[in-house]
This record gives C-alpha cells, sequence and structure tokens, in this order.
C-alpha cells in the first residue's frame, strides 16, 4: 500500500516538476542570492538522481521528483519493467550438426533377400564350422570387413504386427512367409496357413490337447499359481506355445531354439509376442547367469540329455534356481506305451531313460512324479548333502574357482555349479526369494547379501524409483509408449538392474533386459531375481534373434559405454535390423554423441528429434527420440 501511495503521488506531483534555467543563477543579484539558488540546484540535481535510482529498484512504474521552485525542463519518466528472466534459450533442438567430415550420407536398403538376415547365425558361414556336438549351429559372427553397410529390408507386404492377445493365435502370413511347418506339423497343431495369415491352435508334439490343457496337467503335479514359479526357461521351443500360454499365469518363458531345426519357429514365436531367442545346447554355455530360472522345460526337444556324461543336464543345472523344477516329455518318458509310435526299440529307450535317471541323481536332484507322458525333477535348494555324498557319485565334482555368472562364449565344463553356503540343511542356498509379486520390488538376495560391488539395497530403491519416472516421462515424448497394446516386444540394451523394465511391468509388454559383457558390474542375476528376463549381449556383435523382433528399443549410455570399441553406425545398423517398421528407440546418453547419433539416424531416414533430459536443460545428458518408417522390400519383378 505505500509504495501505491508514493507512486500516485509522484504521478501527481510530475505535473509541477520543473528544471531551473542556468542564466539564473549568473543574474545581477546579490552574491547571497546566488549562493541560495546555486545550493538550491545542487540539492534537486542529488535528490533527482536519489529518485532515479529509487525508481529502478522499486520494479519500474513511472517516477517524478516533486520539485516546485524550477518550471523549465521536461520531468524524468521511466517507463521500461526490468524482468530476470532464468527461462533456458537454447534448447535441445538447437544443437549443432556434427562437422561435415563426421556425418553419414547415405545408407541404403540391403538387397530384398536378405530380409531375414540373422548375421550370427548365418547359414553358409555355419557350415565352415564342426559339426560335432552341433558346434555349427552355435553363434559364429562375421568379421568386421564382412559387416554390411546397409539396412535390411522388411518383406513386400510387411503389416504391423496384430496386438496382444490376438497375436498369441494369430500372425500375418507375409510377415513370415514360410509355409514349411504348416506340412511338417500339420496334425500336432503347431500351425495352420489360412488365408492372409498363419493360426496357432496351441497345439505342440507332447500335448496334442493343446498348451493350455498340457500346462494344467503340470499344475497338477507341482503348484504354478502362488508365484513361487515365475521364470522358465523351455529348450527347444518349437512355435513357443508352451511359453505363450504360460504368460496367463504371469510366468515369465525365455524360448530358445536353433536356427535351422524348422524354418522360422523363433521368428514365429517372436512374431506372436512371446520372448525367444535363437540358441542351442551345445559346447558353450547358454548366456544366462546362474540362479536363473524357477522352471525349465523340454518337450520332445531331442537334447541328448544323458550323453556327454550329462554334460547338458549340468548345463540346466547351473541356470536352474536352488528348488527350481526341471520337466521332461517325450522319448524316453512313458516309453512303454510310445515305443513303436518312436519307431525305436524298447532296450533303447529304456537305456536312455535310465541314463538321465542317474545323471539326475549325481546333481543331487530329487524326481518328484512321473505321470503319463510327464517327467518333473527337483533341484535341491542347498548343497549341504550333496557335497557329502561325492563319494558315491564321483562325477560331477564341483567346479573350481570359476564365476558360475561368467556364460559369453564361455565353454561349458562337466562339473557341478556350487551353489552358495548355507548354515543349515533348511536354508535356501544364495537367499529365499519373494513369491511374485512381490519379487519384483524386494531387494534381490545378491544385492542384499553383497556380492555385486557398489550395489546397495538404497542403490535399488532409487533406481526402482528413478525409472518409475523416467517412464513416465517417456510416454510424455513417444505416444506410441503410452499407447497400451501398440508396444509388445520390448528391449533394453543396457538394463543394469532392470528398472526400465519393471515401471513396465503392468503394461501388456514384456522386457528382454539386456546387461552388455562390457558392464562394469554384472547385474543379470539379480534382475532375474526381481522376476524379470534378459540374456547378455556384446553390441559389437549381433544379437541372436531375426530381422523385425522388437517394437521399441531402450537405449541408456550404450554408445558411451562402446566408445572407442566398435564403429557407432555398426551398431545403429544392428538396432534397425532387428526393429519393426514404424517402431521407436529412445536414446539416452551424453549430448555430443547424441549429435552424432542422430546425423546417422537422418542417414537412416528416421524421425528422430533430442530433447532436453526429464530434470531440465541444464544436464549434459539427453534423450532422443527415433521412429522408423514403414519400407520395405519392392514387390518380386
Amino acid at each position: 500500500m505505500h509504495y501505491t501511495h508514493l507512486n500516485s503521488l509522484s504521478l501527481s506531483l510530475s505535473k509541477t516538476m520543473a528544471c531551473p534555467s542556468p542564466l539564473q543563477y549568473f543574474s545581477l543579484k546579490p552574491k547571497r542570492a546566488n549562493l541560495y539558488y546555486m545550493t538550491l540546484a545542487a540539492v534537486l540535481c542529488t535528490l533527482c538522481y536519489l529518485v532515479g535510482i529509487w525508481q529502478h529498484s522499486s520494479g519500474g512504474a513511472v517516477i517524478t521528483a516533486p520539485v516546485s521552485a524550477v518550471a523549465s525542463c521536461p520531468p524524468i519518466t521511466i517507463n521500461k519493467t526490468i524482468h530476470l528472466d532464468f527461462k533456458d534459450h537454447h534448447t535441445a533442438d538447437d544443437l549443432p550438426l556434427p562437422p561435415a567430415a563426421a556425418r553419414v550420407d547415405h545408407l541404403p536398403p540391403c538387397n530384398a533377400k536378405l530380409s531375414e538376415y540373422t548375421p550370427c547365425e548365418d547359414l553358409t558361414r555355419s557350415l565352415k564350422f564342426d559339426r560335432k556336438r552341433l558346434v555349427y549351429r552355435e553363434r559364429h559372427c562375421p568379421e568386421k570387413e564382412e559387416l554390411l553397410k546397409c539396412r535390411i529390408p522388411a518383406p513386400h507386404g510387411y503389416k504391423v504386427p496384430l496386438r496382444w492377445p490376438e497375436s498369441r493365435d494369430s500372425v500375418w502370413y507375409a510377415n513370415v512367409p514360410h509355409k514349411e511347418l504348416t506340412v511338417e506339423k500339420k496334425k500336432q497343431n503347431w500351425v495352420h496357413y489360412d488365408g492372409d495369415r498363419f493360426r496357432f491352435p496351441g497345439g505342440g508334439t507332447m500335448f496334442p490337447r493343446g498348451a493350455d490343457a498340457y500346462i494344467d496337467d503340470i499344475g497338477k503335479l507341482i503348484n504354478l499359481r502362488d508365484g513361487s514359479v515365475r521364470t522358465a526357461i523351455d529348450t527347444g521351443c518349437g512355435v513357443a506355445s508352451w511359453g505363450a500360454y504360460l504368460l496367463s499365469r504371469d510366468i515369465l518363458t525365455v524360448a530358445f531354439a536353433p536356427r535351422d531345426t524348422h524354418e522360422a519357429q523363433v521368428q514365429f514365436a517372436l512374431e506372436r509376442g512371446v520372448p525367444a531367442l535363437i540358441g542351442i545346447l551345445a559346447s558353450k554355455r547358454l548366456p544366462y547367469p546362474s540362479r536363473a530360472f524357477d522352471m525349465a522345460h523340454c518337450s520332445r526337444c531331442l537334447i541328448p540329455w544323458g550323453q556327454y556324461d550329462g554334460l547338458y543336464l549340468i548345463e540346466v543345472d547351473r541356470v536352474l534356481r536352488p528348488g527350481g523344477y526341471w520337466i521332461l516329455s517325450g522319448p524316453p518318458i512313458n516309453w512303454e506305451n510310445h515305443w513303436k509310435g518312436w519307431e525305436r526299440t524298447a532296450e533303447d529307450l529304456r537305456a536312455e531313460q535310465t541314463m538321465i535317471e542317474n545323471v539326475a541323481k549325481s546333481l543331487c536332484w530329487k524326481k518328484l512324479k512321473q505321470k503319463g507322458d510327464l517327467a518333473i525333477w527337483q533341484k535341491t535348494t542347498n548343497h549341504f548333502h550333496c557335497k557329502m555324498n561325492r563319494r558315491v557319485f564321483k562325477k560331477p565334482s564341483f567346479c573350481q574357482a570359476r564365476d558360475p555368472d561368467i556364460a559369453w562364449y564361455t565353454k561349458m565344463e562337466d562339473c557341478l555349479t556350487p551353489l552358495p553356503g548355507v548354515n543349515n540343511i533348511k536354508e535356501i542356498a544364495g537367499g529365499e526369494l519373494s513369491k511374485w509379486p512381490k519379487r519384483l520390488n524386494s531387494v534381490p538376495p545378491r544385492i542384499s547379501s553383497g556380492s555385486l560391488t557398489g550395489v546397495t539395497a538404497q542403490t535399488f530403491r532409487e533406481n526402482t524409483e528413478l525409472w518409475n519416472k523416467r517412464v513416465a516421462y517417456y510416454k510424455t515424448m513417444d505416444y506410441q509408449l503410452a499407447e497400451p497394446g501398440r508396444y509388445r516386444n520390448l528391449l533394453d540394451m543396457n538394463a543394469y538392474l532392470g528398472g526400465f523394465a519393471a515401471a513396465l511391468v503392468h503394461d501388456p509388454v514384456w522386457v528382454m533386459n539386456i546387461v552388455p559383457v562390457e558392464a562394469e558390474v554384472n547385474t543379470l542375476g539379480a534382475i532375474y531375481e526381481r522376476g524379470l528376463i534378459g540374456t547378455y549381449q556384446n553390441w559389437c556383435e549381433a544379437m541372436s534373434t531375426y530381422p523385425r523382433t522388437y517394437d521399441f528399443i531402450h537405449s541408456d549410455s550404450v554408445f558411451t559405454l562402446y566408445k572407442d570399441r566398435c564403429e557407432v553406425e555398426d551398431i545403429l545398423l544392428e538396432m534397425d535390423r532387428i526393429l519393426r517398421p514404424e517402431g521407436s528407440i529412445i536414446f539416452r546418453d551424453d549430448v555430443d554423441v547424441l549429435v552424432k547419433v542422430k546425423s546417422i539416424m537422418d542417414a537412416m531416414q528416421y524421425d528422430a528429434r533430442i530433447v532436453d533430459h526429464e530434470d531440465g536443460p541444464i544436464e549434459r545428458e539427453k534423450i532422443m527420440l527415433a521412429v522408423k518408417q514403414y519400407w520395405t522390400a519392392p514387390a518380386p519383378a
């Protein structure tokens, strides 16, 4: 109120204010009068100066000095209001392009014949390798000089996949144009061709009544509904109907099969919206940490479980959690009723089952039940007794001084992976897991035990909160990510603790969490302990999956991690290969890195834009959203 009064007072007095004429001071009046006027003038000038200072500090109102003795100068008026501006005037969109010498001008489409190119499982290259123990079907990646510098096209007529759950039962023929399985597995209800679609009735070689009924039979033998079973692995998965139907029971399955056993089986699984990878049990460890899965499954997967001193069951034991289950259906189970149809002798099948039973005992597994075509074993919860019975079972001996979580190009060993130590026979090795869904946000035992260097329970909780915030921000940038059902298959290229996937757990999606082999800390075991899935990967190489696997890719600091390890454009071309047309990528990385990445994405004809970090423009880390345009190979001539 006082400032308002002063302003109005000064406005009213401004009309009478004037400056004295200098001639007045040098009139012929007595010196005493001249001195009086000179003193008055000095006082008035000082007063005007002080009023001006006060005006600038009081918000910019019009202020004039009240002086009645002078009448010749115009009033001093300042109309400009001064505001301090704290807003940013340089945004991520204003970032400069890289120098012309660093830009990639053009990355052309590849030949249409490469529409299903899987670089590390290329059939032509694989034939150069040893066929013993199927080594030739493992990963064999091209050398640097062999890498393609072009973009893999979608087949002509490709359509955006059907949305889940419709995609579980039906996919577009144009997206996976292979009819071989419809002929080979016609009587087993794997897949049927119907006009412009393939349909998946849910059948399998060993479950003619459908996957749902088959899973119900398993559920009568072990509890699949109390949350104790969350993660599963399906070896020799076919079209992954077992994993597809387990999803309705909140069980997340990693399915895998070789590239060339049956044409397009893993590709069908991915097109259906079911987690799957190309892979095989041969000479290398599976690319998963130890104690990862609650349940492992083989339905007529044709893996020689009893051979090579039980090497493949030893590998299953490594990735199976203490107390986890191994389920086997198909040869040799129930051979008494099937041996004629399997075109093998009863003696041969009996010997195979005896061999499997003996290996399972040597691993300290307990056979729970065998009913009909199903047999189920359970892994021991600790090695308290198992260490003592090595006097009976000389093989396999316990592995010595080898990290059981290292599994990237790591040779299998015919030794038993030791479980973490326990204090008594009832304790669960490695720590007991919460049941799902509580498991998701419970501190993983690998963290609470201090086995992950630099990762604490507080780190875990803060990371979970951070990614809830970040994913909410992502959804304001990418309307497709925010739209339930638009995306199904997601990939996190540098997952750390799986916070990105955890933040999306209530959306109808699944996330393949990647822990790069170059990461400072191997956190994939903790991700599995949260009830999530993932695999190891070196991003200087191609991923073991088909083109157009994922709807959405998340890249957090990937290019900073791989700086000076391999070419940026090679990683981006691999990302383009496995991303579906009209899919999206969200990058977050240092601003200088993203400027370079954007120049390459422009050359790849993506719609890309860099935006500010969720915490504002001051952060050096920026975010880029890139959307792949729809394009396909041209129509066949």
